[in-house]
């Protein structure tokens, strides 16, 4: 008896549904929102039709950049291409041609050499790490500005962060790595 299985009466109710499908009568726009609506249309257009060049006049764009012990502050604004480092023009502040050409690097490399205008502040390190430290800020600065430049700047090196600096010197050598000279006797 116990292995005995009774079957259930597998009969599904055919029982159809005797609701309809009622439809919610949809209110039309009050002209409020109508005007809302061409408004906010009208402002994206505008909005895309300024981006670019126009659509960031005025507007600055901050980066910070290092090399060794030199720390930059770009301060990056669309204008006649002038570069100002610590209230100097940039050729009276690197008289070198060499560290000049490092300064405008990345302007010459995305090809808008008188395109922005550069307010940098500048501490700390010597010439040539000021110098490339400013590099480093005007790059970022430029990304910032427009990304489509990152491209171009990150395959010239000038994104990346030089990490060489000075090491330390330790304890019982005279310099980094550099021991007293050996004595045989």
């Amino acid at each position: 008896m116990h292995n005995m299985v009774t079957k259930k009466s597998t009969k599904k109710s055919t029982k159809k549904s005797t609701k309809k499908a009622t439809k919610k009568p949809t209110k039309k726009p009050t002209k409020k929102a109508t005007k809302k609506k061409e408004d906010k249309k009208q402002k994206v257009k505008a909005a895309a039709k300024n981006k670019g060049k126009g659509s960031r006049k005025g507007r600055y764009f901050y980066a910070v950049g290092r090399r060794k012990r030199a720390v930059a502050r770009v301060k990056l604004v669309v204008g006649k291409g002038e570069i100002t480092i610590n209230g100097k023009d940039y050729k009276k502040y690197f008289p070198k041609h060499s560290l000049q050409k490092i300064v405008i690097d990345p302007q010459i490399c995305i090809g808008r050499i008188e395109g922005f205008d550069a307010d940098v502040k500048v501490n700390g390190g010597g010439i040539s790490g000021q110098a490339e430290a400013i590099r480093h800020g005007i790059s970022r600065a430029l990304v910032c500005f427009e990304s489509n430049f990152r491209k171009k700047l990150k395959r010239a090196g000038f994104l990346k962060r030089d990490p060489r600096k000075k090491e330390r010197k330790k304890y019982g050598l005279k310099g980094a790595r550099r021991a007293a000279q050996w004595s045989k006797r």
